[in-house]
């Protein structure tokens, strides 16, 4: 499955109402460790249909980056069943992102 680009116009379509987990990312096209994440979420949402990923632009989707308080990006956050189950800021390798969607 591919990234999906999420917005506030499907925020609730794909993220609150999906029926499987969500793996989020944050990022903006000026990010350099942004840069660094986006292959990983690409390989993440191409090996494992199980969970949805989707990527919110910050720059382009200022409501939602202040709905969910993001002060620093890359954040990563898992969604399960609506409510928010991990949240980590920074760059993770490829395990430990996968680690945070099956731990949460």
């Amino acid at each position: 499955m591919s990234v999906l680009h999420i917005t506030k116009n499907n925020f609730q379509s794909e993220v609150l109402n999906a029926d499987r987990p969500v793996l989020l990312d944050f990022w903006a096209d000026w990010c350099g460790p942004c840069r660094m994440v986006v292959p990983l979420v690409e390989e993440i949402a191409a090996e494992h249909p199980e969970i949805k990923v989707g990527k919110i632009n910050v720059d382009q989707e200022p409501e939602l980056a202040a709905q969910f308080q993001i002060m620093s990006i890359p954040t990563l956050m898992v969604v399960k069943n609506g409510r928010i189950t991990q949240r980590v800021v920074g760059a993770r390798p490829k395990a430990q992102i996968l680690a945070l969607v099956q731990e949460g």
